[in-house]
């Protein structure tokens, strides 16, 4: 399982991996029934510090130096099965479609890199925003619009315009090019009123909707002014083979928010269920997207 999995895919199922072998290695410290602290996992060890072991369970990093640190943390966790010390090992080998997003990291808000990366392992992704086409459905000409219009307020660079609209298409790329992933994108009405860019840009961004709305592996539905609910801020939930389901939303600092606790995912889950109830069907969305280009087009 693991050959098969990306970096980012690899240093998640090895934190959580690393994680459990911690919460249920034999009791070493009083008043513990089972289990070690991160505190008590790292003692001793100088290269690798609580903070660190906590980003590696949580899958942000690897042993990418310091792999004796992993051999010593197995022997601190009672782990003697050579068998699984050698699965692990290889769990913390980078796999080399890492390099495509390690050239875009600087430019990404914290929390990003980890969830692109997973983005592009993801089995299935439902995804949702209120005001906005989605990052994953967006033509360059629309995110190029969007920076450019925030560019003032955020005090951006051209060059940092520049890469993020690339990784935004190659993020894109990476999912729509692939055929065992299903992509479940609700946009709300406002996302396709509000005017980003001129015409033209609106213009191709609708067809570009519709011409993905009648691929197989993705389904949009606009959620229309009406009553009933609808969620007010935009997120995204990632399935992932073998490995927990995780929820994303951007926050006002920013950076992004993530959490694989069930009951996050739960209530998330929950969230797009309801707005698929109240948005139009898949045929219905081709047609309303399609009068969107007519009134355009007639002006």
């Amino acid at each position: 399982m693991a050959a098969k999995r990306g970096a980012t895919g690899r240093r998640l199922e090895l934190g959580i991996q690393l994680r459990q072998l911690r919460e249920n290695c034999p009791p070493v410290e009083d008043g513990r029934a089972r289990g070690m602290t991160r505190k008590a996992a790292v003692r001793g060890l100088k290269a690798l510090s609580e903070a660190s072991l906590a980003r590696i369970e949580s899958g942000e990093l690897n042993f990418r130096r310091n792999v004796g640190d992993l051999r010593t943390l197995l022997k601190r966790y009672s782990v003697d099965d050579e068998e699984l010390v050698e699965q692990l090992l290889e769990l913390n080998r980078e796999a080399p479609n890492e390099a495509w997003l390690i050239q875009y990291r600087t430019f990404m808000p914290t929390g990003m890199p980890h969830y692109v990366g997973l983005e592009a392992e993801a089995t299935e992704i439902l995804a949702y925003h209120p005001t906005l086409v989605h990052g994953l459905l967006q033509t360059p000409d629309y995110a190029r619009a969007l920076f450019e219009v925030q560019r003032p307020i955020e005090d951006t660079t051209n060059e940092f315009i520049m890469r993020n609209v690339e990784l935004r298409m190659e993020r894109k790329r990476r999912v729509i090019e692939r055929d065992d992933v299903r992509l479940r994108v609700i946009v709300g009405e406002a996302a396709l009123r509000i005017p980003v860019g001129d015409e033209a840009v609106m213009q191709s961004q609708y067809r570009e909707l519709i011409d993905l709305a009648r691929q197989d592996h993705i389904s949009i539905q606009v959620l229309p002014f009406k009553r009933g609910y609808r969620a007010t801020n935009d997120f995204a939930i990632l399935h992932l083979s073998g490995l927990p389901s995780r929820v994303q939303s951007d926050n006002a600092w920013g950076s992004v928010s993530t959490s694989d606790k069930p009951r996050e995912v739960d209530r998330f889950t929950r969230r797009f269920n309801a707005m698929v109830g109240s948005a139009l069907g898949l045929e219905e969305t081709i047609v309303f997207l399609e009068a969107f280009t007519g009134k355009q087009q007639s002006h």
